[in-house]
């Protein structure tokens, strides 16, 4: 395969994609829109032999209709060394596949342009990132210890608990006080794993939203606000969360540009923050969502603009 214009975009299986909502979805039309060959390709599908990094990709073909939102070609070896821009867009978890497909990456970025830089990728997982940042952060504890997670609690006493490299709001959970689950919950997190967890202080302002806030190149370019239905404090989208219209407040656009030169710096194109009244709580990095409900409310094509950036960069 010849250099010219093309993307290859790593990410799940196309099949499963909500086109009405999908991220990756429209950032392929409009890469398509724009002339360029697209490329589909999962985690597994990529090789490293001799200093070439190889994926067994499909050729793909795409187009806004329900049930028919797709055309993928014979599967054939391409160099990604040879194609102009690799779109790293696959779900977490954030696990040693993930981390390994980023080593990967980092022998053709960025003379193949990988977005986002696979380097920053593996350097900032969204929960950990954002503690570069203590001051805009919600009271936070990153830890194993029972006994530091329930001192941490008898400081706080309303707390969340969440796994530390989780998506999507999956094992999420409210302590409240007086609550006798904790100990259960901790041996539940032991058992599945040997990560530490993430305890933050409950923010009651979770029940009027939890911002999402999309940046590109380290600029604020839009926001919902995801509501979480009753009964939880889960405002994800996958987790049941109602997106709703939303403007920056002043204390979000003192969080985007606080944080907004580091992700510029760090080659973190494509980003979305979580936002819970004042305070940040993530800084989403792996495959953010948000653009076509903000496209739907402020009337924007948020694809364009990060195909913009991406071009620039390249450029």
């Amino acid at each position: 395969m010849t250099k010219s214009r093309s993307v290859a975009i790593q990410m799940d299986p196309i099949e499963d994609v909500d086109i009405s909502a999908d991220s990756s979805f429209v950032l392929a039309l409009e890469a398509q829109a724009r002339g360029y060959q697209l490329y589909h390709y999962q985690p597994q599908d990529l090789s490293f032999l001799g200093g070439l990094v190889t994926a067994r990709a499909r050729p793909l073909g795409v187009r806004p209709e329900l049930d028919n939102h797709f055309t993928l070609g014979a599967p054939e070896v391409i160099d990604l060394g040879d194609v102009d821009v690799v779109l790293m867009r696959q779900d977490p978890p954030f696990d040693m596949s993930y981390i390994t497909a980023t080593h990967l990456l980092d022998h053709i970025h960025p003379d193949t342009l990988v977005v986002n830089d696979p380097a920053s990728v593996r350097n900032a997982p969204e929960k950990l990132f954002a503690t570069l940042f203590p001051d805009l952060m919600p009271p936070t504890l990153i830890s194993r210890d029972p006994l530091a997670i329930k001192d941490f609690r008898e400081t706080h006493k309303d707390i969340i608990i969440k796994p530390l490299y989780g998506n999507g709001g999956a094992g999420v959970f409210h302590v409240p006080p007086g609550d006798d689950n904790i100990n259960a919950l901790l041996e539940m997190f032991a058992a599945i794993s040997r990560e530490p967890v993430m305890v933050q202080a409950y923010l009651a302002d979770v029940r009027k939203g939890d911002k999402r806030i999309i940046l590109i190149d380290g600029e604020p370019a839009g926001a919902i606000n995801r509501v979480p239905p009753d009964g939880d404090v889960r405002a994800n989208m996958h987790a049941g969360g109602t997106p709703l219209p939303s403007e920056l407040t002043k204390r979000e656009i003192e969080i985007c540009q606080t944080i907004g030169p580091e992700l510029k710096r760090r080659g973190l194109i494509f980003t979305g923050i979580d936002v819970i009244g004042d305070y940040l709580t993530e800084i989403n990095v792996t495959s953010p969502t948000g653009i076509q409900e903000i496209n739907r409310f402020d009337g924007v094509k948020l694809e364009v603009q990060l195909w913009d950036a991406i071009e620039a960069r390249l450029r």
